[in-house]
């Protein structure tokens, strides 16, 4: 007799689990067709939040966070208070930053630092005043053993003459030339190639980026706007 309480109830319970996923997975698809259809967001993935009743939602627009309803969305930074204070939202933006540079570093302009210490990945734009500004010492954080990664993020958009420019330098028979050569303020020569120019593009939305440039360090934090070289290489110092 307790052989078949015991069966029944384990019985039970993985029908009630496959119920519960069920649903969960009605939910999800629920809350998906809603985002899309309303909103125009293109829901990537789901996770758990820290706050209950909400859903963590992670499109190419941003993070977000959704009644497990699917009835009010928020976007917002989630702080724990039991945890000092912790950015629980900043840790899961550092999480998916990282994946997704970690996704598209082969298609990244690289400079890469002889010594090399740290890796950080630009989102940056060939016009874009402090990008140049920044580019411009370049030679110092080399020097000082931090590889760049360069990702595209053409602030106008990926139908404007930025992008189509960046393109061609992303297809140049020397990107890194290419780059330092725009933005200098050379005109581009045209070029086409299989690229992830657009890819890069978006990652940037997803991941929050608005304006250039902005920098991923290697714990997936972002720094936003221009850094000095000497500030950028303390930091990371001081990181590990």
């Amino acid at each position: 007799m307790k052989v078949v309480k015991k069966f029944l109830f384990i019985s039970t319970l993985a029908v009630s689990s496959l119920l519960s996923i069920t649903a969960l997975a009605a939910d999800e698809a629920a809350i998906r067709e809603k985002l899309t259809d309303m909103l125009g967001l293109e829901v990537d993935t789901f996770a758990d939040s820290p706050v209950p009743g909400l859903v963590q939602v992670s499109t190419n627009r941003g993070l977000f966070y959704i009644s497990d309803n699917g009835e009010f969305l928020l976007q917002a930074r989630v702080f724990n208070i039991d945890e000092n204070m912790r950015n629980e939202t900043e840790v899961a933006l550092s999480s998916l930053r990282l994946a997704g540079v970690k996704e598209l570093a082969s298609s990244a302009i690289t400079f890469k630092a002889k010594e090399e210490k740290h890796v950080i990945d630009i989102f940056t734009d060939i016009t874009c005043g402090y990008c140049r500004k920044l580019h411009n010492e370049i030679g110092e954080l080399n020097d000082n053993g931090i590889t760049v990664r360069y990702l595209a993020f053409p602030r106008a958009g990926l139908n404007s003459e930025t992008y189509q420019d960046m393109v061609s330098v992303w297809c140049a028979a020397n990107p890194q030339k290419a780059l330092t050569d725009a933005k200098a303020g050379e005109e581009v020569a045209s070029a086409s190639c299989k690229n992830k120019v657009a890819e890069q593009y978006r990652l940037g939305q997803k991941l929050g980026v608005n304006g250039t440039p902005n920098i991923i360090l290697p714990d997936g934090s972002l720094v936003p706007g221009y850094q000095p070289a000497e500030l950028l290489v303390q930091a990371l110092n001081q990181a590990g």
